[in-house]
């Protein structure tokens, strides 16, 4: 069995470099590489596309990335969280590329499948369509979708094993295991590391024939993003 353990995130994202196509799991603050993200921020990086569900906010996640302008794209479905992402579309620093949540889902999907390109009725009649090929099918537009795969794609499971297979828990499995299976190179990162053996195969939700590099991450911070409370 191949043990494709690294010692932290540090080495996991040691070839990581500029220009690069990167794809980061999770959902909202749910699920996401905080441990990859953090050692990332320690590179001199810059010139980056990162596909992200959404772009953190201003202190966490993909927004620190931001902070010190190393994203020259984003790709993502759910920005609203994040000041500094507003500002630097704004004022045209960053490129944004807006996709409906589930076409998102669905590009990356097929990047991971091999399917360069799909229809959906997603977008039709909107700027979503603008430059894309529309086609008629049983009386219905559609337009044309390509896949997304990235050059890294960075992933956080809630359990995990030495040759890689994964466990997502809850709202982690959005996104994570489709991106798992989209980039050329996959760092996944856990909560729980187990030799290879323990997990119940019927319990894997992304198996290890996927994933290059593994390790246990530390100081996970599990954040809110819009935390509210009922009134007595």
């Amino acid at each position: 069995m191949i043990n494709k353990t690294v010692a932290n995130a540090r080495e996991a994202v040691q070839d990581v470099s500029s220009d690069m196509v990167l794809m980061f799991g999770g959902f909202g603050l749910s699920g996401i590489p905080e441990n990859c993200i953090k050692a990332l921020l320690e590179k001199d990086l810059n010139g980056l596309t990162c596909i992200s569900n959404n772009a953190g906010v201003d202190d966490f996640g993909i927004g620190l990335m931001l902070q010190k302008k190393m994203v020259k794209k984003m790709i993502s479905s759910y920005v609203g969280e994040n000041a500094e992402f507003e500002r630097q579309l704004l004022s045209g620093e960053l490129e944004v590329e807006l996709i409906p949540q589930g076409t998102l889902a669905e590009r990356v999907r097929a990047g991971g499948a091999g399917i360069p390109a799909f229809f959906t009725p997603a977008g039709v009649g909107t700027e979503v369509a603008d430059g894309k090929e529309i086609r008629e099918f049983d009386g219905k537009l559609y337009l044309l979708e390509r896949w997304l795969k990235a050059d890294f794609a960075f992933v956080k499971a809630w359990k995990g094993d030495t040759a890689g297979n994964l466990v997502f828990k809850g709202t982690a499995r959005n996104f994570n295991p489709m991106m798992a299976a989209a980039g050329k190179i996959t760092i996944a990162e856990v909560e729980e590391l187990v030799p290879a053996g323990e997990l119940d195969p019927n319990s894997i939700h992304t198996p290890g024939i996927y994933v290059q590099r593994i390790f246990q991450g530390v100081d996970y911070e599990k954040r809110i993003e819009q935390r509210t409370v009922s009134k007595k």
